[in-house]
């Protein structure tokens, strides 16, 4: 597995190599941070470590940029960690958000946990992850992370592609957030709830834009339901 490192901050970005590569992992850092896509081009990582606040552009907008190409999983390491910054981390893409100063520990868990859950579930498992029912025309496709509908493919991060596997899977039946919480990060404990919620909004929003209004309906009080 390659890992890009995107930290101007070198002694971080050296303590983080050395620790991930300590792990078995293939460590890349940024060297060119006037270019968003360069390094990410160059690396082709199959997860990326971003900070915030970074030289020429924040990792915000590097992440959008991200996004536009690839599906791989981003976590937003940032001494910045207000609401509104997570928040906007999660909008932009970010499938993870760890504040600095950090436990190294808990976060070489994290990139352990998260690369685990995209690959392992992306790969499959069997016919019930890749051969799921469709939904109003709609056809989901885990294998790919995405969702056609009328001849439009809609490209989904791995943590909207897994809410929705979890929904369509349990089609006619209420799914609740904590199961929702326990099946996207069963590993960490130290998700907030509204890691869920902004998650949830996004993947709601594609749908929205699809043509798929109220696919997904909230029960108050009880979970998620495709109905």
């Amino acid at each position: 597995m390659r890992i890009l490192i995107v930290e101007d901050d070198f002694t971080i970005a050296e303590q983080l190599k050395l620790s991930l590569q300590s792990w078995g992992y293939e460590v890349f850092l940024t060297e060119d941070f006037s270019d968003p896509l360069a390094d990410f081009n160059r690396v082709d990582p199959q997860l990326v470590l971003m900070d915030i606040t970074l030289p020429f552009s924040n990792g915000f907008f590097r992440c959008s940029k991200i996004r536009e190409v690839s599906n791989v999983p981003v976590i937003f390491v940032s001494s910045a960690a207000d609401n509104l910054n997570m928040i906007t981390a999660l909008n932009m893409g970010g499938d993870d958000f760890v504040t600095k100063p950090f436990d190294l520990n808990v976060l070489l868990i994290k990139v352990k946990a998260l690369l685990r859950r995209t690959y392992e579930f992306s790969s499959g498992s069997g016919a019930a992850e890749s051969a799921l029912p469709e939904h109003r025309g709609a056809t989901y496709n885990a294998a790919d992370s995405s969702l056609t509908y009328e001849g439009n493919k809609i490209d989904l991060t791995k943590n909207e592609s897994r809410i929705l596997n979890n929904l369509l899977t349990h089609k006619g039946t209420i799914v609740s957030r904590s199961r929702l919480m326990e099946e996207l990060w069963n590993d960490d404990l130290f998700v907030d709830e509204n890691t869920l919620s902004v998650n949830v909004n996004r993947l709601r929003k594609k749908l929205d834009e699809a043509g798929l209004t109220d696919f997904i309906t909230t029960k108050k009080g009880q979970g998620y339901i495709i109905e």
